[in-house]
């Protein structure tokens, strides 16, 4: 997901990596925190195969900063992402949410629903793990509550996108 959070923040405008991080943080932070030695190893990777661009700018010292910013290939890269998830980031709720943060970057609305279908189905599907089964464990069985209470309310949100 780091890779889409990254591709996903350059596309809307051009950033020093700083402030890059700074965004993936209020995305997903909480969940899943960023540290430089993830951030900046994949930065170089994706300029490696040419999906993002630097170029050096003043800063407010006298070293220079890197502003990163998306190239053609990235943003190809991007939309790809974007229009073909893998199961996992169908699946699991924290990658489906770092797609859902870019979605509005596809330009076919029809590619936009495909995306929205699939977690849909997936949802609808039920059965999964011990989530969608009695527990007689207090905790667990709040679990199962906040679980399905969730589930129902993106359910709902799909529908009501999907149906306009």
């Amino acid at each position: 997901m780091l890779v889409l959070s990254i591709l996903g923040f350059l596309a809307e405008e051009p950033l020093h990596g700083y402030e890059l991080r700074a965004r993936i943080h209020q995305l997903s932070g909480h969940a899943r925190p960023v540290s430089d030695g993830s951030l900046y190893p994949a930065i170089t990777r994706l300029t490696e195969k040419g999906l993002l661009s630097r170029r050096a700018e003043p800063g407010s010292s006298a070293a220079q900063r890197q502003v990163l910013e998306l190239t053609e290939a990235g943003r190809a890269e991007l939309l790809r992402r974007l229009r073909e998830p893998t199961d996992t980031e169908i699946s699991d709720s924290t990658q489906f949410f770092t797609v859902l943060a870019f979605l509005s970057k596809l330009p076919e609305l029809a590619d936009r629903n495909a995306v929205l279908r699939r977690r849909l189905a997936f949802l609808e599907a039920g059965g999964r793990g011990f989530f969608h089964q009695e527990q007689a464990d207090p905790y667990r069985q709040g679990m199962l509550t906040i679980a399905k209470a969730s589930s129902k309310a993106e359910r709902a949100w799909l529908r009501s996108v999907l149906d306009n």
